[in-house]
């Protein structure tokens, strides 16, 4: 087991070299510190502690500070656990990057869901309405609230309240591709939150560290050097002021 946090940045698309399309989720993967190693003889159990998207001292407070200084890094505005790891693979103070996760991996993804507020059955819990003629009376309700012989609400009855908004957990996704010079993870498929959120990548937990094979994607770099693009356009300006002169004694030699 591991993980990274990471910031939803939005939805794009790619392409395979096949011309397949694949829509991902562009997560920004900014170094994560290990801010706390927690181990079964100290804390019961083994974790690890990351901290991610440092803040100014002002924003914090002295318990905050005080505790990120025993990794000698400065304050986070997230503090995460991952349990499952092999602590003897990290130490305090360790930083993370986006190279945790390779091309093919599946993972699991944890979020914030978006808040969607107070919603009824329909939308909540994709209950059907009822007929919307012949008086039927009976549109967007809840439907029977409950049996003759209890007399009151059955417990877990669906009723309309607050939807979203909550901790949400999107299983098997795909790791397409893996850009450390910008620090981004794409993954298949979309994941929890609104953009800009705070999200937890960890490997999955019904495929393990299961490593698929992935298409080569299409890439835009430029083949040929600029070096010899700018050799290309000098060639072409010596040619045309040596050919000016011509033209211009062959005018003049019409003129006369």
């Amino acid at each position: 087991m591991k993980g990274i946090l990471g910031k939803k940045i939005g939805m794009t698309q790619v392409f395979t070299t096949n011309g397949k399309l694949i829509p991902v989720t562009v997560i920004e993967v900014e170094p994560n510190v290990v801010t706390q190693i927690k181990t079964v003889e100290t804390d019961g159990y083994n974790a690890i502690q990351l901290g991610y998207e440092t803040v100014k001292p002002k924003n914090s407070n002295k318990a905050k500070m005080g505790h990120t200084k025993k990794a000698n890094t400065e304050p986070k505005r997230f503090l995460r656990e991952i349990r499952g790891v092999n602590v003897e693979d990290y130490t305090l103070g360790q930083e993370l990057n986006a190279s945790v996760f390779t091309k093919g991996e599946v993972v699991d993804v944890s979020g914030i869901s978006k808040g969607k507020g107070f919603q009824g059955v329909i939308k909540r819990y994709n209950q059907t309405r009822g007929p919307m003629g012949h008086g039927s009376q009976y549109h967007r309700g809840v439907g029977s609230l409950g049996t003759l012989l209890p007399m009151h609400v059955l417990k877990g009855k669906k009723l309309p309240g607050h939807m979203g908004n909550v901790m949400t957990t999107v299983q098997n996704l795909e790791v397409v591709d893996v850009d450390l010079e910008n620090n981004v993870i794409l993954v298949k498929g979309n994941v929890p939150g609104p953009k800009k959120s705070l999200v937890m990548i960890r490997t999955s937990v019904k495929k393990g560290e299961k490593v698929n094979d992935m298409e080569e994607l299409i890439t835009y770099e430029v083949e040929e050097p600029v070096e010899a693009l700018e050799e290309t356009v000098e060639t072409t300006e010596e040619e045309t002021q040596e050919e000016t002169p011509v033209t211009e004694e062959s005018s003049e030699n019409g003129n006369e």
